[in-house]
């Protein structure tokens, strides 16, 4: 075996090789963090030496030298409030002009956003060769229908980025495949018959789909370009909705939504927004903290009518709370996504302070974006040349599609489709799999 295939995702990632003809061959899922076949793609650099959290990995590599945790870890790291920074949703940088700057991760500590991407899938790319045993060069590695909508020169530098970092850890062939076209090939797996199915795969970053034709005959051939009927995808998802969540219920506490007071009888200003976008944007939060930005926007007492919507804003800028604040609103996001209610607590902010959010306030917040995932979807059978009653099944990926409204917009949209839910976090890694072993073994 010289071979796998790696999901990186937005919010998770997961890493496939082969079994031993012992076990049958075919295709299997690493368990990456205990018996977890799935990992958060998440990094928490550990700036305290002498207070390391558990599970801190220390690379070879002259650019993984920095005591780090990954995953759940790395997630459980921040929350215990172990002194470092947290980095999830590294793969929406790819594409933007971040990719090749520096950001501080403590202690006067610099590393590129790349080196950060390279790290993690350093990491992927070692627990694999422990679990198979074998030196892993080649690489089936998934990739959205679009990493930048509507800029071909962008997305192909994010794809070239990618493999970049691929090349750095390793893999001396790279080879790139839609990630719902490799959902789709997990879905032919249990076809008894020629169907044309519509994959969503709705993820932290993207929402994504594809008509593909799909049958137990078609599944043997390694070259399926025909039966790739059309590809379409939007730069809107889970990250997306996370930030609408927090807008809506989290921020306005803060003075989001609010107005300044009113003088000489003028009309009240609203409160400037910038900040409360970066806030609720993952890799924008850190921007906030620059000193620069804190003496702004400490400077605008001024602005708001009610003074302790400033004071608890200047709190979570100054205690750097805004990844914790992301959270809250992904929680609370999860919690209502199949109807219902939840209370968030702010108390890290203000004793007492909370926020109540429910599942109509929650499709409020998100159906602009819900609306357009929908036409997305729409498009993409228009471009197929198929009417919506054509597609026979609607295959859903994806940690997104656990969001209930979701699932029945598109439901909705597609009738006649029968609506089947894959394995919403190892769909993509399954499928890519699949194609890894009929690619490099053929």
């Amino acid at each position: 075996m010289t071979y796998c295939a790696i999901d990186f995702g937005t919010s998770n990632s997961a890493i496939a090789i082969s079994r031993t003809d012992a076990d049958g061959g075919g295709m299997r899922l690493v368990p990456l963090e205990g018996q977890n076949l799935t990992m958060p793609t998440a990094v928490f650099y550990c700036t305290d030496a002498d207070d390391l959290p558990p599970g801190t990995w220390r690379g070879k590599h002259i650019d993984d030298s920095l005591p780090r945790t990954f995953g759940r870890a790395a997630v459980q790291a921040y929350i215990d409030g172990y002194e470092g920074r947290l980095m999830r949703s590294m793969k929406s940088i790819l594409g933007t002009a971040l990719v090749d700057q520096t950001t501080e991760v403590g202690n006067g500590l610099g590393v590129r956003y790349i080196d950060i991407i390279t790290g993690y899938l350093r990491h992927l790319h070692a627990v694999a060769e422990s679990a198979g045993g074998d030196a892993l060069k080649q690489v089936v590695m998934g990739r959205p229908v679009f990493f930048v909508d509507d800029d071909p020169t962008r997305d192909a530098a994010a794809q070239a980025s990618l493999e970049t970092a691929a090349r750095a850890v390793g893999f001396s062939e790279v080879v790139f495949q839609y990630e719902p076209i490799a959902a789709a090939f997990d879905y032919e797996q249990h076809t008894q018959h020629e169907e044309k199915v519509l994959v969503a795969d709705i993820g932290g970053g993207t929402s994504d789909f594809s008509v593909v034709r799909v049958g137990p005959q078609r599944a043997q051939r390694l070259d399926r370009r025909d039966d790739i009927l059309a590809n379409h995808g939007v730069h809107i998802a889970g990250t997306d909705f996370d930030r609408h969540i927090s807008l809506a219920s989290i921020m306005p506490p803060l003075g989001y939504g609010g107005f300044g007071p009113s003088v000489h009888g003028q009309p009240p200003r609203p409160v400037p927004s910038r900040v409360y976008f970066d806030l609720t944007t993952w890799h924008l939060i850190n921007t906030v903290y620059q000193p620069s930005r804190v003496a702004e926007l400490r400077a605008m007492t001024d602005f708001y009518g009610d003074p302790k919507q400033h004071q608890r804003l200047m709190k979570v800028v100054l205690e750097r709370l805004g990844h914790a604040l992301v959270g809250r609103a992904e929680a609370a996001k999860i919690a209502v996504s199949g109807g219902g209610e939840t209370d968030i607590d702010l108390g890290l902010i203000e004793a007492g302070l909370h926020s109540e959010l429910n599942a109509r306030q929650a499709g409020q917040a998100l159906l602009h974006d819900l609306e357009k995932i929908v036409a997305c979807a729409q498009d993409t059978v228009a471009q197929a040349g198929l009417r919506p009653e054509d597609i026979d099944a609607l295959y859903f990926t994806g940690g997104s599609t656990g969001l209930t409204l979701l699932t029945d917009m598109l439901e909705a949209a597609f009738p006649e489709a029968r609506a089947v839910r894959g394995d919403r976090l190892a769909s993509v890694a399954t499928g890519l799999g699949l194609h890894a072993r009929r690619l490099f073994t053929a």
